[in-house]
């Protein structure tokens, strides 16, 4: 039980070593609805 208590606080940290070395905008606080998180929607075309 103690192995994997360890292997899991293993991989959680090279997890969040990788997320936070990557580069991306990775946010980890949920979800997120603000008017920032997403791309102006293009206007439709009309005949």
């Amino acid at each position: 039980m103690v192995k994997i208590l360890i292997a899991f606080i293993v991989v959680a940290g090279a997890c969040l070593y990788l997320l936070t070395k990557g580069g991306g905008d990775v946010s980890m606080t949920g979800e997120s609805h603000s008017v920032e998180s997403h791309a102006p929607a293009a206007p439709a075309a009309q005949k």
